[in-house]
């Protein structure tokens, strides 16, 4: 057999392992997980530490552990700083982070590989570039998300946000949001969205966008945390805190922008308030 036959081989066998992982081993082992019962210990902590977990509908509340389920067995945890994660840092993280896509594919996860859990805020260093000046920049930070399928929380945010359902900073969402953000290779502030979808979206949020910057300069009090107003991907990632958090004010300062989320997000969390 000839070198070229060979290696022609081995790349169809290559591509046929390929298929066979993304579209068959994958929904297979999936399908098994999902046969393992859900431990009463977890729904026990889902109530515990997801309150909108027990505002859900028994559907919603059964699609929820799945996700979470799924989540849990997908994912890796790692504490960092000596932290130990435990089953309730794990449920209290895997909870929040699946409420975003309790109406989507949870394959929107899919890239999703580790979450690094930091007993508190941590500390970052990172050169910064002026011109041909390079210095280091210090930051102190709750949490960041990568577009290499990383997430780092800091345990202390995650456990405020989760103690205060009804605050409008919740470090889990946020960072997921970015995640989703991701899905189209890029944190924009616009997730993958298509046609008339995506069209409308553009035009919503930037003009909600361009009114939170208007309201802030004219130092207004602000309908959103300000935060969202530095750049169009971390406005996306605080709207979908308020989203889920508080609802009925983000539907009363900016129905266009909930209704838009709600198409997104493909649930209405006021059925649930």
């Amino acid at each position: 057999m000839s070198p070229g036959l060979i290696f022609a081989v081995f790349a169809i066998a290559a591509i046929a392992l390929a298929v066979f992982y993304l579209f068959f081993y994958r929904r297979w082992r999936r399908r098994r997980e999902l046969q393992r019962p859900f431990p009463p210990q977890w729904r026990a902590l889902l109530a515990e530490r997801v309150p909108l977990y027990n505002r859900l509908p028994s559907h919603l509340k059964t699609d929820l552990e799945q996700r979470v389920q799924l989540f849990l067995s997908e994912k890796d945890f790692y504490g960092c700083d000596g932290f130990e994660v435990d089953d309730t840092v794990r449920l209290t993280i895997a909870g929040h982070a699946c409420l975003l896509i309790l109406g989507r594919s949870y394959s929107n996860y899919d890239e999703v590989r580790s979450i690094l859990v930091y007993p508190s805020a941590y500390h970052v260093t990172e050169p910064r570039h002026n011109g041909m000046i390079v210095d280091t920049a210090h930051e102190v930070r709750a949490g960041e998300a990568s577009s290499m399928g990383q997430v780092v929380l800091s345990w202390d945010d995650c456990e405020s946000g989760a103690l205060s359902p009804d605050s409008h900073h919740n470090v889990i969402l946020h960072e997921f949001a970015h995640q989703l953000d991701y899905l189209d290779g890029s944190a924009d502030g616009a997730p993958p969205l298509a046609g008339a979808q995506a069209q409308h979206w553009q035009q919503t949020m930037s003009e909600a966008y361009a009114h939170l910057q208007q309201s802030l300069s004219q130092r207004q009090t602000s309908w959103l945390d300000p935060y969202g107003a530095t750049e169009p991907a971390e406005f996306f990632a605080v709207l979908t805190e308020t989203f889920f958090q508080q609802p009925a004010h983000l539907f009363a300062e900016q129905p266009k922008v909930y209704e838009t989320l709600c198409g997104f997000y493909r649930i209405n969390p006021l059925d649930y308030f």
